[in-house]
């Protein structure tokens, strides 16, 4: 059941893996991260998914913010589902706010606070397999490519928290894959001949 904080176009969905999601639960997350709904317009679509589960006898918690084209995701660990839920949504909040000059801010006429400009939501496939004993695909995601430049790529990349990032380069319209290098710059391949 997804949740919509009042006066926003925020949709929050709360997800277990491998834990029940009680109304409490739900109620707690989506409350938490709906508080993030004061940083966008009532008329931006942003999409909100709050996975929590266990591992190694700890609750984790995942909060992934979709604007538009765009992801930002924040992790968190605790002794119990809610202090992961908080970390998760602090950690989201952090990365918003530590991006949010780099997410084309626009001015409202009046010369108002800056807002984030969110385009129509993508859609993304994920899917889990598994069976056997040696090492194979055990996650498969699909995504809908939008072109980008390579800064607005490395800018997704940041985002997401992760080492590489597969895109469609504007300038040439193939796909490019960006990573991170150990010596803490990035690296990019390009189809060749």
């Amino acid at each position: 059941m997804a949740y919509q904080p009042e006066a926003s176009g925020m949709t929050i969905l709360v997800k277990g893996k491998n834990v029940e999601i009680v109304p409490a639960l739900r109620e707690y997350a989506q409350r938490k991260v709906g508080k993030l709904s004061r940083y966008f317009d009532t008329h931006d679509a942003v999409r909100a998914e709050v996975v929590v589960g266990t591992f190694r006898g700890q609750y984790q918690a995942e909060v992934t913010l979709q604007l538009g084209g765009r992801f930002l995701r924040g992790a968190g660990k605790g002794p119990d589902a809610l202090a992961a839920v908080d970390e998760a949504s602090e950690r989201a909040e952090r990365q918003f706010l530590r991006f949010k000059s780099r997410l084309e801010p626009a001015r409202s006429q009046g010369g108002g606070p800056a807002t984030v400009r969110v385009p129509a939501p993508e859609r993304s496939e994920e899917r889990d397999e598994t069976s056997g004993d040696e090492p194979r695909v055990v996650r498969t995601k699909r995504f809908a490519f939008k072109p980008m430049s390579v800064d607005e790529a490395i800018l997704q990349m940041e985002l997401l928290g992760h080492d590489f990032f597969v895109f469609v380069n504007e300038s040439t319209d193939e796909v490019n894959v960006l990573y991170r290098r150990r010596d803490g710059n990035y690296g990019l391949i390009e189809p060749g001949e």
